[in-house]
């Protein structure tokens, strides 16, 4: 899977855009009502620009988390994020394409429903 799949996929979720506030090393996916430099909307996946292959780290519930670090060797901890909420997915082939798609949307959801 090359970056500009991953890309295209991440921003067809309603209202993301792509930040840089870690510098240009590192593309920030994030959902909020617009991309206004003053809303800083919130993270749900990030690309480490350049890397082959794709370095991609999404938010993701804790015990599917776990699960999911036990199984596979491309799925580790998120790189410098909490490690408890976030997992780095080295898209090397181990996981579909498919299991990346559900994997994104689950981070997407996650972030995207109402805070209570």
């Amino acid at each position: 899977m090359d970056h500009k799949s991953v890309n295209k996929f991440l921003l067809g979720f309603p209202n993301t855009w792509i930040d840089y506030p870690f510098g240009k090393e590192v593309a920030v996916y994030k959902f909020g009502s617009s991309p206004d430099p003053n809303e800083e909307g919130r993270m749900f996946a990030l690309i480490s620009v350049g890397k082959t292959p794709v370095r991609l780290s999404l938010k993701c519930d804790p015990l599917l988390a776990k699960h999911l670090r036990e199984k596979y060797d491309e799925v580790m901890p998120g790189f410098q994020l909490n490690k408890k909420y976030w997992i780095t997915v080295v898209l090397s082939g181990q996981l579909t394409w498919e299991e990346i798609q559900g994997l994104i949307r689950l981070s997407y959801d996650l972030v995207a429903e109402p805070v209570v």
